[in-house]
């Protein structure tokens, strides 16, 4: 993979980032090393950046009865179902640090179905599948399942309101050709000692 790539197939036009923004860029490159091609992606526009950002935040890192890895799993699922090279490079690279577990960040991204989940995290996951595959299909049912493994209602707008997120940002990402950061195809790949 080449490096010097385009972060995205399309040439739209550099602005410049807003004070705040550059703060965010350098935030990310104290915290990650690197800042992600997803947000330079949207550097284009930096109303549609601080959008997505304040989106993305929210969803994964705000208050949530839902762990962040869970939050986490749910992206890469749908990311999986979706084909989404940028999201599953990026998101199962969170799973493996989340989790610090490559082999189950790994099956998360080839198959959740495979991995070692408990009822409850299986149920949440086929549920943001079901919403990824056949929208239409969600009903009363899958709402009382997760209910009954003991997910709020909060919880449940959650798990919707992640997959839904993944689902339109899977399809940009798709329709753009975004481009991974090389970075995180090695991250977490090994456990951290306790």
């Amino acid at each position: 993979m080449n490096k010097n790539a385009p972060v995205i197939a399309l040439n739209l036009p550099e602005t410049g980032l807003e004070p705040g923004l550059r703060d965010y860029f350098r935030v990310c490159e104290e915290k990650l090393g690197f800042v992600p091609n997803v947000l330079k992606a949207y550097s284009f526009d930096n109303k549609k950046l601080k959008a997505f950002i304040d989106m993305v935040d929210d969803l994964m890192l705000g208050e949530s009865g839902l762990s962040r890895l869970e939050r986490e799993m749910i992206a890469v699922a749908v990311s999986a179902i979706n084909h989404c090279h940028y999201c599953l490079t990026a998101h199962g690279a969170a799973v493996r640090y989340r989790s610090n577990d490559p082999m189950f960040g790994e099956t998360i991204g080839h198959n959740y179905r495979e991995a070692e989940l408990n009822p409850k995290q299986k149920a949440m996951l086929d549920f943001a599948v079901k919403l990824t595959e056949a929208p239409e299909k969600v009903e009363n049912a899958d709402r009382d399942m997760l209910r009954q493994l003991g997910f709020s209602e909060r919880d449940i707008w959650d798990i919707a309101a992640v997959a839904s997120f993944f689902n339109m940002s899977n399809r940009l990402a798709s329709a753009t050709g975004m481009r991974p950061n090389a970075e995180y195809y090695g991250m977490a790949r090994t456990k951290k000692e306790e």
